[in-house]
């Protein structure tokens, strides 16, 4: 006898609702399926890194970033005032070269800081180019040439030459003598200041031990004295202009110009100060 076998026929359920089942069944209501993440999207970081298989970046240049980050994280560790002291030192060279009328900004990519961090450690930039006075004009001049000046156990032409070259050599360079030009034409009070406060006790000094080595008197009129103390000082003073400033080629070494210049001043003195008042 022939056995049948029935064949039941499994539903066929279509490709959109297989879809919506597949779906239902991964996520809750509400929720949102994740998507998948594929090995490119978890291996991208790596081949960002140095060294990795495929990366576009040389060797050497992620070590050049890592470098300067490095620098930067160091930067923000520094103290307050090592950080204003650097600062200065970089706006000192942009105002020597650009002068002083730049805006904030470019100032503070010139040092290297952001406007905020500028702002953070000088409130405005008057106090910024206040403290580039103190620090590169008048915090460069030496206390101890006003005891030398006054040395009379040293002959006074060789404390003349001796101050004079030095002030010459430490402090009429060119960025010192840059700054106090600019601050001039931008009719800031850097030179009358420092002139006021330096230079005039100065020129007294020098006024008074040339009229001492003269056997003459000092003028009684502070302005008279002075200018006699500026034919000297002057002549040193527009020596460091045309040789650092003007870029003149003269041979002759600034040393001799200066000795020149004290030995002329000296003969010439004791005609431009007034005779003792004679006695009784």
């Amino acid at each position: 006898m022939k056995s049948t076998t029935r064949k039941v026929a499994t539903p066929k359920r279509s490709p959109t609702r297989a879809a919506k089942s597949t779906r239902g069944a991964s996520t809750m209501p509400g929720e949102t399926a994740a998507r998948p993440v594929t090995r490119r999207a978890r291996t991208a970081p790596l081949d960002a890194r140095e060294g990795a298989p495929g990366s576009d970046e040389p060797k050497g240049a992620a070590n050049s970033v890592r470098g300067r980050q490095a620098a930067q994280s160091t930067r923000r560790r520094l103290p307050r005032t090592e950080r204003q002291g650097l600062v200065l030192a970089k706006a000192a060279e942009y105002f020597a070269e650009h002068g002083l009328s730049a805006q904030t900004r470019a100032i503070a990519e010139a040092c290297g800081v952001s406007q905020r961090l500028l702002y953070s450690l000088f409130p405005s930039k008057a106090a910024l180019i206040e403290e580039v006075y103190n620090r590169e004009i008048a915090g460069i001049f030496k206390a101890i040439w006003f005891v030398k000046l006054k040395d009379r156990s040293v002959p006074l032409e060789q404390r003349l030459i001796d101050f004079y070259r030095d002030y010459y050599e430490s402090l009429l360079t060119r960025r010192w003598l840059r700054l106090f030009l600019f601050s001039s034409l931008a009719g800031l009070r850097m030179a009358p200041t420092y002139t006021d406060a330096i230079v005039t006790h100065a020129l007294e000094i020098v006024v008074t031990e040339a009229a001492h080595d003269a056997g003459r008197d000092v003028p009684s009129k502070i302005d008279e004295l002075t200018e006699i103390g500026w034919t000297l000082h002057g002549a040193i003073s527009h020596l460091a202009i045309r040789r650092r400033i003007y870029s003149n080629d003269n041979s002759l070494p600034p040393e001799e110009v200066i000795a020149l210049n004290v030995r002329a001043f000296l003969v010439a003195v004791p005609s431009l100060l007034p005779m003792p008042e004679a006695a009784g």
